[in-house]
C-alpha cells in the first residue's frame, strides 16, 4: 500500500472532500446484488488494479485473457496502477464520475467513503457468510470489508508486516531473531559494530514509518481504546500509550537506521532493494513483498531470508499477539451497467485456481480464498507468514485508511517530522489530537 507522501496527503484531503460528494447523481438507496440475476456475457468490463508495478501487472492480465476465453462476447478493460499512483487515480475517476465497474480499495476509512457515497453494491447477498462465494473466501478478510452490518468488498489477498532479516548476516554476528523490542535495539548495535546498516529504511513517500508506528501502538494502548480514537465522535488520544509508542519508533530510528534526515530522504524502493542487495540485515517488509526482497535473481537467496514479527516493548499494555495488517480488495462500482458480469468476473479472479497462482512466486500475493494457496508452490517464508496472520489475536489496520482522511494526514505529515526530529513525540499528538476534533 504504496504511495508519495505529497501525492498521499493530497488524496487524503480529497478523499475528505469526495466523503461530502460521492452521492452526487448516485441516488439515496443503496444498489444491492442480486443472487439471481442472470449474467449476462457481453460487453466490455472495465477493472482498476493496484497491480501496475512491473512484476504484478501480468497477474490480472492473464485472468482477463483466461475469462474473454471462457467468454468470447466479454472484453476485460484493465486501468493498472502502482501503489503510488491508485490513490489519484481514483481520486480523478470519482470527481469524474466515471469508477470503473470493479475497482481496488482498502479496508478502512477509505472504503467507507465508497460506502457513504453509495459508490459501492452491496454484496451481501452473494458475498456474506451464509453465500457459496462467501464460504470460500477467509472469514476475516470478508468480515473487514463491512459496513452497518452490510459486506461491499471483495477480498483478494492478506497482507501483514514482518521484519525481514538476513539469516547468514545474522548467523556470521551470532545473532538469532530478538524476543523484544529492546533485544532488537541491541541487535541493532551489533549489526552497526559491523559496518553493515542493520534496518534500510525509506519514509520518502510518508507512509512506511505509519507502519512502525501502528504495530508499536498495538502493542502499547490496548484495542478497545485504539478502536474508539478511529471513531471521530469518540476519539481523545489521551492514553499514554501513544506517547510511549512513538518514543520507542525514535528510539529504532535513532539506533538501527541511517538517521531520520536519510530515511526521509529514501524511497521505500530503494530501502527495499538496499536489503535485497545484502546491504542491510533487515528491512520491515509486507507479507507480499517476501518474493521482492529474496529470489533466485537477487543477492539475498530465499534460504536466505528470515522473519519475525517486530518484538513487543518491555512493560507493553496493549495486545502482545496483534500484527499490523488488513487484507486488500476490490468493489463493484453502483454505477456499473452490466453489475452480475463484474460480480461474476470477481468470482472468476477469486477461484481457488487463480488463488494459488496469485499466491506463488513470482506474484507472492498471499489469496484471501480458501485453499487458494499451494504451499508446494510458495516461498516458505510466506507460508510461515500466513500461519502467523492466522494466529494473530488482532490485525492492526493501517492508520492511514482507517482513520479519517484528515487524521491519517496528520499521522502522516507528523511522523514524518518525527523521524527527521523536527517534532517530538508529545507534538505529533497534539497534531493527531487537533486532527481528530477537527473530524468530529
Amino acid at each position: 500500500m504504496k504511495y508519495s507522501t505529497q501525492a498521499a496527503i493530497a488524496a487524503l484531503a480529497a478523499a475528505s472532500a469526495l466523503g461530502l460528494t460521492m452521492g452526487q447523481g448516485i441516488g439515496a438507496e443503496a444498489v444491492q446484488a442480486d443472487p439471481n440475476a442472470k449474467v449476462d456475457y457481453q460487453g466490455t468490463l472495465s477493472v482498476l488494479t493496484k497491480f501496475g508495478a512491473q512484476q504484478l501487472a501480468p497477474y490480472f492480465v492473464g485472468v482477463a485473457q483466461d475469462y474473454e476465453k471462457l467468454h468470447p462476447g466479454v472484453k476485460v478493460e484493465l486501468i493498472q496502477e502502482s501503489d503510488d499512483s491508485v490513490k489519484d487515480k481514483t481520486k480523478t475517476l470519482v470527481a469524474s464520475n466515471s469508477l470503473p465497474d470493479i475497482y481496488f480499495s482498502w479496508t478502512g476509512s477509505w472504503g467507507g467513503n465508497f460506502v457513504r457515497g453509495h459508490r459501492a453494491v452491496d454484496l451481501t447477498p452473494v458475498i456474506g457468510p451464509d453465500t457459496e462465494w462467501g464460504k470460500t473466501l477467509t472469514p476475516a478478510a470478508v468480515q473487514a470489508f463491512m459496513y452497518n452490518g452490510k459486506y461491499y468488498g471483495i477480498p483478494l489477498y492478506l497482507d501483514a508486516k514482518f521484519m525481514g532479516y538476513n539469516k547468514q548476516a545474522f548467523s556470521k554476528l551470532g545473532l538469532s531473531a530478538p524476543k523484544t523490542f529492546e533485544e532488537l535495539l541491541s541487535s541493532c548495535e551489533t549489526i552497526r559494530k559491523s559496518g553493515m546498516t542493520p534496518i534500510s529504511f525509506g519514509n520518502k513517500e510518508a507512509w512506511p514509518a505509519i507502519h512502525y508506528v501502528g504495530q508499536l501502538l498495538a502493542y502499547d494502548v490496548p484495542q478497545a481504546v485504539l478502536e474508539k480514537d478511529f471513531d471521530p465522535g469518540t476519539a481523545d488520544y489521551s492514553d499514554p500509550g501513544y506517547v510511549a509508542a512513538l518514543t520507542q519508533y525514535k528510539q529504532l530510528i535513532d539506533s538501527c537506521t541511517d538517521g531520520g534526515a536519510s530515511v526521509n530522504g529514501t524511497s521505500y524502493s530503494s530501502a527495499i532493494q538496499t536489503f535485497s542487495n545484502t546491504k542491510s540485515a533487515m528491512y520491515y517488509q509486507e507479507i507480499i513483498e517476501f518474493d521482492q526482497s529474496a529470489s533466485a535473481d537477487s543477492a539475498l537467496k530465499v534460504s536466505d531470508l528470515g522473519f519475525f514479527i517486530l518484538p513487543v516493548p518491555n512493560g507493553a499494555k496493549g495486545d502482545a499477539k496483534a500484527i499490523e495488517g488488513a487484507p486488500e480488495g476490490y468493489m463493484i462500482s453502483s454505477a456499473s451497467s452490466n453489475i452480475p458480469l463484474a460480480i461474476d468476473f470477481m468470482k472468476f479472479v477469486t477461484s481457488k485456481q487463480n488463488g494459488q497462482v496469485l499466491s506463488a512466486p513470482p506474484y507472492g500475493q498471499p489469496s484471501a480464498t480458501i485453499a487458494g494457496a499451494s504451499e508446494a508452490n510458495m516461498n516458505p517464508s510466506v507460508v510461515a507468514g500466513l500461519k502467523e496472520i492466522a494466529s494473530a489475536s488482532y490485525l492492526m489496520p493501517w492508520l492511514d485508511t482507517v482513520n479519517p482522511p484528515r487524521v491519517a494526514s496528520a499521522w502522516l505529515s507528523s511522523l514524518q517530522a518525527l523521524t527527521g526530529g523536527s517534532m517530538t513525540p508529545e507534538q505529533v499528538m497534539e497534531q493527531v489530537k487537533q486532527a481528530a476534533a477537527a473530524s468530529k
